[in-house]
C-alpha cells in the first residue's frame, strides 16, 4: 500500500507520515512520503506501540499547484516569409523558456519557402536560350501585372455587385441580432448537482489558519447555528499553541474561531466561530449503507478558492488509508470512503454529501503521484474521505468533554507474510487479552470483513465505537468474539 500526506501546510519534517490532502496556503509545503510496506508493523495507540500503517499515499491537501513542463526555446532556420521584406528570408527566433500556459499556443516554426524558390534552388526548371528567357520573362511580367488588374478590377465588381444584392434583400440574420434567452427562473431539479450546491453551500466553511510558525486554510462545515464547525485536525493544529482561526462564511461574514477539541488519531476536530448566531446547519447523513458508484458531491476550499463545488463517484469502501497525527508524528488508519469527485489542497475538513445534500464524509486526502518531499500534488482522481458515522461519535465526544475516545482492540499487529494481521504483542489486561488473543495470532476476518493486512484490522477496529461486540477469525476458522475497549486520546 502507499502512504497519503496531509494537505495543510503545518510544517512537517520528512518523513512524517502526511496523507491529507485539503491544506492549506498556496505556496506553503507539504510533506509528501512515498510508499512505504513494512514486514514489521506495530500499531499506535490501541493497537500498539510503533505500527505503520500503509494506505494510498494522499500529498497534503495539497500545495500550490505543481507548474507545467516546460519547453526550451526553438530557433528554426531561417525561412521564406510572405511577410517578410522583399520575401526575404528572415525568422523572428524564440526568446527564453516557455511553460505551458493556461491559454498559450505552442509558436509555429514559420513558413516553408515559396515553390518558385525552391524549383530555382534545386535546378528544376528546364534552361532556356538567353534570347527566349529574356522575351519569356518579359512576357510572363506582362501577364503578372495583367492578371494583377484583372484580378483586382473584378475583386472590386464582384463586391458592387454583393453591396447591391444586399441592398435589395433582407440582411442576415446573425446570432448577435437575437435576443438573448430567457433568465433562469425555475429551482434546480431535485437530486441535481445544482440543487445539492444551492443546499449545501451556505453551510461550508472557509478556514484561515496562522500559528507561530506557519499558515494554511482549509474548509470545514457548520453542525450549530451559534457557531460549531467541523474540521479536520491537521487544518487547525498549527494554531494550537498560540495561533489565529479565522471563519470565513459563504455569504461573505468573517469571525474568529477557537479549538473546542481535536483528535489527531483520526484527524478531527471542532471549531467555535465567535459572535455569531443562526448560520445555517449542515445536514449529517449515514456512511454504513453506501454503494460503489454512488454519485457524490465534494465542497470547499480548494487553492483558497472559497465554495468550489466538484462531482464524482464512491470509487471504493473501507478503503485501509493512513492519516496524518499530530505533527505528523502518530500514524493513524482510517476506514476511507474514496472518491473521484475532485479534491485538492484546501478541500480538507469540508464535506462530501449524498444527492440529497447529506453529509457522508469529511474530505481529507488524496493520493499523488509526486515523489517530491517539497511539492504539493493536485487531484488525480483518487480521493479519501472519513465516514460520517465515525466523524460524528468522535466530534460529539469533543463538543460535550473536550477530548476524543479511540477505540481499542488492545493488541500490537503486524503484516503476516501469508496475509492477514499478525498478533505481535497483547496488551496486559485489555480487550485482546480478555478475549483469549496470543501472541502469533492471525486475525483473518473481523465480522463478514476480510483482513488482509495489520491495516486493515485497526481501520476496521476504528470503524466501530468501544464497547462493540465483533467477532474475529483467528487462522483459518476459529471465531473469536471480543469487546472493543477504548482509551482517551492524548493530545502532545
Amino acid at each position: 500500500m502507499t502512504e497519503n500526506n496531509p494537505d495543510a501546510t503545518t510544517g512537517q519534517g520528512t518523513g512524517d507520515v502526511n496523507p491529507w490532502s485539503a491544506q492549506a496556503a498556496a505556496g506553503a509545503a507539504s510533506t509528501s512520503q512515498g510508499a512505504s510496506e513494512s514486514s514489521d508493523r506495530a500499531s499506535v495507540g490501541e493497537q500498539g506501540p510503533d505500527r505503520q500503517e500503509s494506505g494510498p499515499r494522499a500529498t497534503g491537501e495539497q500545495g500550490p499547484a505543481t507548474p507545467g513542463a516546460g519547453n526550451s526555446a526553438y530557433s528554426p532556420p531561417a525561412q521564406w516569409s510572405p511577410w517578410a521584406a522583399g520575401g526575404s528570408q528572415q525568422h523572428q527566433p524564440a526568446t527564453g523558456t516557455h511553460g505551458v500556459l493556461y491559454g498559450s499556443a505552442a509558436q509555429h516554426p514559420g513558413y516553408p519557402a515559396a515553390p518558385y524558390q525552391q524549383q530555382h534552388q534545386t535546378g528544376q526548371l528546364q534552361t532556356a536560350p538567353p534570347e527566349q528567357r529574356r522575351r519569356a520573362g518579359g512576357l510572363v511580367a506582362g501577364m503578372t501585372v495583367l492578371a494583377l488588374l484583372v484580378g483586382g478590377g473584378a475583386g472590386a465588381a464582384g463586391g458592387y455587385l454583393v453591396a447591391q444584392d444586399n441592398d435589395t434583400g433582407s440582411p442576415a440574420a446573425t446570432a448577435l441580432n437575437t435576443p438573448p434567452t430567457a433568465q433562469q427562473t425555475g429551482s434546480a431539479p431535485a437530486g441535481s448537482v445544482e440543487a445539492v450546491a444551492a443546499k449545501v453551500l451556505p453551510s461550508v466553511v472557509q478556514l484561515q489558519v496562522r500559528g507561530p510558525s506557519s499558515a494554511g486554510e482549509g474548509s470545514g462545515f457548520v453542525i450549530s447555528g451559534d457557531g460549531l464547525i467541523v474540521t479536520n485536525n491537521h487544518v487547525v493544529e498549527v494554531a494550537a499553541s498560540g495561533g489565529q482561526i479565522e471563519a470565513v462564511f459563504q455569504d461573505g461574514r468573517t469571525a474568529k474561531a477557537t479549538i473546542v477539541g481535536r483528535d489527531p488519531t483520526s484527524d478531527l476536530a471542532v471549531v467555535r466561530a465567535q459572535g455569531v448566531t443562526d448560520l445555517p446547519v449542515a445536514e449529517l447523513g449515514r456512511s454504513d449503507d453506501l454503494r460503489v458508484g454512488q454519485p457524490v458531491v465534494a465542497i470547499g476550499s480548494p487553492f483558497e478558492l472559497a465554495g468550489t463545488v466538484t462531482s464524482g463517484i464512491v470509487s471504493s469502501l473501507q478503503r485501509p488509508t493512513r492519516a496524518g497525527g499530530e505533527n505528523g508524528s502518530q500514524a493513524t488508519v482510517m476506514d476511507a470512503i474514496q472518491t473521484d469527485a475532485a479534491i485538492n489542497p484546501g478541500n480538507s475538513g469540508g464535506p462530501l454529501v449524498n444527492m440529497a445534500g447529506q453529509i457522508i464524509g469529511i474530505n481529507s486526502a488524496i493520493y499523488s503521484p509526486s515523489s517530491s518531499a517539497s511539492a504539493q500534488g493536485g487531484s488525480v482522481g483518487i480521493g479519501f474521505a472519513i465516514p460520517i458515522n465515525q466523524a460524528r461519535r468522535t466530534a460529539d465526544e469533543i463538543v460535550k468533554t473536550g477530548k476524543a475516545t479511540q477505540t481499542v482492540l488492545g493488541v500490537s499487529v503486524r503484516d503476516n507474510a501469508d496475509g492477514g494481521a499478525l498478533v505481535a504483542d497483547v496488551v496486559a489486561g485489555g480487550p485482546g487479552e480478555k478475549a483469549g488473543l496470543k501472541q502469533g495470532d492471525v486475525v483473518t476476518q473481523l465480522d463478514d470483513r476480510r483482513i488482509d493486512s495489520a491495516d486493515a484490522l485497526v481501520a476496521a477496529v476504528r470503524s466501530h465505537a468501544p464497547n462493540d461486540t465483533v467477532k474475529l477469525v483467528v487462522g483459518a476458522n476459529n471465531t473469536v468474539p471480543v469487546t472493543l475497549g477504548g482509551q482517551p486520546v492524548e493530545l502532545k
